[in-house]
């Protein structure tokens, strides 16, 4: 046992041959240790990009802050200097930097969703929810920033369909999914959201037209921190949390959530357990 522990050490903290550091009779416990090792090294290189992508969103916000606030200040600066300025000039300079001031505080936004993701940690209450009624709720509640964007939900959804769910969880998982559709959509067309029981699952699909998401991308897009949009001058994402948040709650629920991509639409599907 001593042998063994210290040929575990040596392999797992220096840059050894499996073969080296365990041969005859401890080939099957190098074998083990080599997928442990395997293991941890793709863990360690995975919580590696991770930090870079979340400090490459850091340093692009810090300086995307920059440009609205410095437009608010000239605009309300010009508005300040110039009271008798024509009211025509006046309603234009206003509204210019309410929109700039609105972007600022998007911003501001995913600066908190990025810094408190890990500090929180998602506890489940569930309780019996209308998942149809629900539904029908946030399509409801989605109407104005669906109408600016010249789209529509509908809905071809089971009624009365109830299952033992976290009612708060499971509305953030379809209102960032939902966020998702809408920044993505074409203008001027439908998302449609579908639900159904089958024996004791629930199947959701949420389905947006939009441009083909490829496959590399589809792969990656449950990551946390991964933003479809890579370049920040586009208003489109957040700090691509919003999805990794919602494959969270999801799964914690013991379902799945998955998307696919073709002929410009995007699915988005979620099978969730009715009791668990």
């Amino acid at each position: 046992m001593e042998d063994l522990d210290k040929k575990v050490q040596s392999y797992m903290t220096r840059d050894l041959d499996m073969e080296e550091v365990f041969p005859a009779p401890y080939t099957e416990v190098g074998a083990r240790m080599l997928q442990i090792k395997t293991g941890m090294i793709r863990k360690e290189e995975s919580l590696k990009q991770e930090a870079q992508r979340k400090n490459d969103l850091i340093t692009y916000l810090a300086h995307d802050l920059k440009t609205p606030l410095t437009s608010v200040i000239g605009y309300l600066t010009l508005l300040d200097e110039a009271p008798d300025m024509p009211e025509a000039q006046k309603e234009k300079y206003t509204h210019i930097a309410l929109e700039k001031a609105q972007r600022l505080e998007g911003l501001i936004e995913e600066f908190f969703e990025i810094t408190q993701y890990n500090l929180q940690n998602i506890f489940l209450e569930k309780e019996d929810l209308d998942l149809s009624y629900m539904l029908m709720q946030m399509a409801e509640e989605f109407y104005p920033v669906l109408a600016a964007h010249g789209n529509e939900v509908k809905l071809e959804i089971e009624e009365d369909i109830h299952l033992h769910a976290d009612p708060d969880r499971l509305a953030r998982v379809f209102n960032n999914i939902l966020k998702n559709a809408v920044a993505y959509s074409y203008p001027n067309t439908p998302i449609t959201i579908q639900a159904s029981r089958n024996k004791d699952k629930v199947l959701l699909s949420f389905e947006n037209h939009g441009k083909n998401i490829p496959q590399e991308k589809l792969d990656s897009i449950f990551e946390k921190f991964f933003r479809l949009d890579s370049s920040r001058r586009t208003n489109t994402g957040g700090a691509g949390l919003g999805l990794a948040i919602a494959k969270e709650i999801v799964e914690l629920h013991g379902g799945s959530i998955s998307a696919r991509s073709q002929d410009e639409k995007v699915i988005f599907t979620v099978e969730l357990p009715v009791k668990q």
